[in-house]
């Protein structure tokens, strides 16, 4: 065979070009199943990462509790990023995370919020009255028995004796980001959010925030699925670990729980 030298150039400007990652040689991004409470930040991370010349990842919202069953039931999931440390733990109790792989990486607040026109004033105490402030209305909040923002909402209404005076009167919503469009959309006069979920919404105010004793520390973790197909899984995980995620994470209004670990890409 007869090797010409416009082979030869093209093979020299083939090797010049730089290697995409892996991902992107194969147009498929990690799949990360993240907390609703996630969506602004992780489309935020999600774009970063993707304009640094990965392939973009591929983001599921939804409730922890919902997530970590449908990776329970085989869901193709490369990461999980939960709201709580319960759903987590449920997961690793399953085998669904690879061992070594979990972070517990950021923090919350949980808010009461209002629509945006509302003159309704709380003082969030031990001892107040949420019923009066309902005033006929109901309380979103997301499942208390199962949605992560639910559970704190309820442990720090029982912890500041107000949880019997409103439990008859509660929209329990399938996701925090639910509760959320309930109150923005004025179907519910007041409803218990995380400070996030709050700043990303211009349709609601924040009338009161919990006290940070009054419920278990916000925390959340995420880590590599025991199933974890993408050759990028890792090195995602690494990124939001470190300083550019931190970056948006910070800015979302989420606590850092960890400096973040510089990465070399």
């Amino acid at each position: 065979m007869r090797i010409t030298r416009r082979f030869w150039l093209g093979a020299a400007l083939l090797a010049m070009m730089p290697l995409a990652p892996a991902s992107a040689q194969t147009g498929a991004g990690p799949t990360v199943f993240a907390a609703a409470s996630l969506k602004n930040a992780m489309d935020d991370a999600g774009a970063r990462w993707a304009a640094d010349g990965h392939a973009a990842p591929r983001l599921s919202f939804a409730a922890s509790n919902v997530l970590e069953k449908q990776i329970e039931q085989g869901a193709p999931a490369d990461l999980f990023f939960s709201a709580d440390t319960d759903w987590m733990e449920a997961a690793q109790k399953a085998g669904l995370i690879q061992d070594g792989t979990r972070v517990d990486l950021l923090g919350n607040e949980i808010v009461l919020v209002a629509p945006k026109d509302s003159t309704v004033a709380v003082d969030i105490r031990p001892g107040f009255d949420l019923g009066h402030a309902l005033d006929g209305g109901r309380l979103a909040m997301g499942n208390a028995d199962a949605v992560p923002a639910g559970k704190y909402g309820k442990a720090a209404l029982e912890k500041l004796g107000a949880w019997d005076g409103v439990k008859d009167h509660v929209a329990q919503a399938e996701s925090v980001r639910a509760a959320l469009a309930f109150v923005a959309r004025g179907e519910a006069p007041l409803g218990v959010v995380y400070a996030t979920d709050a700043a990303a919404e211009p349709r609601v105010k924040v009338v009161g925030v919990f006290p940070s004793d009054s419920h278990p520390p916000i925390v959340y973790p995420v880590a590599i699925t025991r199933g974890a197909k993408s050759p990028d899984a890792a090195a995602f995980l690494a990124f939001l670990r470190g300083p550019a995620a931190a970056d948006i994470f910070g800015k979302q209004g989420f606590t850092l729980l960890r400096k973040p670990v510089p990465t070399h890409d």
